[in-house]
């Protein structure tokens, strides 16, 4: 090998190290800042929700101002989030402190086998067990110091990341008509907007699941209430508040519901528990099998299979958070793989593929357009025969 060559194998060398080296401290610095990209992700998530009714208002208010327009749907939203809140905090705090009052009459009916607590001590002879591992149990409380401490630590960083979720969301919303102008200004004008184009089919993929998860928790929600208003299960409205907020959670969240709705079905009776049970399973093979497909379909395109894999991966990597992202993720990434297979197998769309129903441009057909644009430029060009001389 001569010196030039034996310098560009270095080259191509120094340089596939650098990118090595380069890939892994990447992801050194992503997993050393996991817990700030994924509050920069859900607030990202978040401001694509918001960002059409960010629209809607600045377009039909009077005042026109965006900032404005923003600060009023952010007041409005995270309003009816803390009135969810408030439906749930009061009853609890109400139950509490009667339950605090009343705590020692309970300890006496629990210890004398009456009352619903009672009833199942002594079905499962709970009390006996407590007296035979009264050692036991007193060890394992005094070692609830360092969990406690634990999470108390997990309750102040969960706030701190909600304030910053809502704080980079705002903002987001606010400057995202100039973020997008100055990132798409470096491209040419056509492929500038044929990426908005995309850009504004990836968003709405967003906004269609989160609308059309919205509505399959409300219908579980309220289908849940009337079931336990029949059966006069106590507080059923906060039940089912809560089988509804749980029910957001794809994939676990009905059946997280179902748990705590069961128990509180048991504890009115026999007969309403096992009501209950038999509701559950019915609705989530309805939901499984009728409305999330229907729903999905329509909201963000994909088919029922496609869901069930990209949960069941998303769990696997990133838990609950994984769950909530990974149907929007999955449609975003649907989308940009068929255009990219439009552009590379055809010609570029002027509305980019989204769904299955639409079939991308074959590469046979472009090559007939471009041949048939080809034979009517050369009929215009061509010169007419001159007329035969007169004699």
């Amino acid at each position: 090998m001569t010196g030039t060559e034996n310098g560009a194998v270095a080259r191509r060398t120094l340089i596939v190290l650098g990118l090595i080296v380069a890939t892994a401290v990447v992801l050194l610095l992503a997993y050393e800042t996991r817990r700030v990209l994924t509050w920069i992700l859900v607030a990202a998530f978040l401001a694509v929700a918001l960002h059409p009714a960010v629209n809607w208002v600045t377009r039909r208010a009077a005042f026109r101002k965006r900032w404005l327009a923003t600060l009023l749907v952010f007041l409005v939203t995270f309003t009816l989030l803390g009135g969810l809140v408030t439906l749930f905090v009061v009853p609890l705090a109400h139950e509490g402190s009667r339950a605090i009052t009343n705590l020692p009459q309970l300890i006496e009916d629990a210890r004398n086998g009456r009352g619903p607590a009672g009833h199942l001590i002594a079905r499962f002879n709970l009390l006996e067990y407590a007296q035979n591992n009264a050692s036991r149990i007193r060890e394992y409380a005094s070692g609830l110091g360092a969990p406690t401490l634990t999470f108390l630590r997990s309750v102040a960083t969960g706030i701190a990341g909600t304030v910053t979720i809502i704080v980079l969301s705002y903002l987001m919303v606010l400057e995202a008509p100039k973020i997008i102008d100055g990132f798409l200004a470096l491209f040419p004008e056509d492929r500038a907007e044929h990426m908005r184009r995309v850009g504004h089919d990836c968003a709405r993929t967003i906004t269609g699941y989160l609308s059309g998860n919205l509505l399959i928790s409300v219908i579980c929600g309220g289908l849940t209430y009337v079931v336990l208003l029949i059966l006069g299960v106590p507080y059923a409205g906060l039940i089912a508040l809560f089988v509804g907020v749980a029910d957001l959670i794809p994939l676990v969240g009905a059946t997280l519901g179902a748990v705590v709705a069961t128990i509180a079905g048991f504890v009115e009776s026999t007969t309403a528990g096992i009501v209950v049970i038999v509701f559950f399973v019915v609705y989530q093979q309805l939901e499984n099998h009728l409305l999330q497909p229907v729903v999905f379909a329509r909201t963000v395109k994909l088919n029922p299979l496609t869901v069930l894999v990209a949960i069941l991966l998303a769990v696997e990597l990133a838990g609950i958070l994984g769950a909530l992202l990974a149907i929007p993720i999955a449609g975003i990434l649907q989308i940009i793989a068929r255009d990219v297979w439009d552009s590379r197998h055809g010609r570029p769309k002027a509305v980019p593929t989204v769904g299955e129903d639409h079939t991308p441009v074959p590469a046979d057909e472009a090559e007939r357009a471009a041949a048939a644009g080809r034979t009517d430029a050369q009929s215009a060009l061509a010169v007419e025969p001159a007329p035969p001389a007169k004699t």
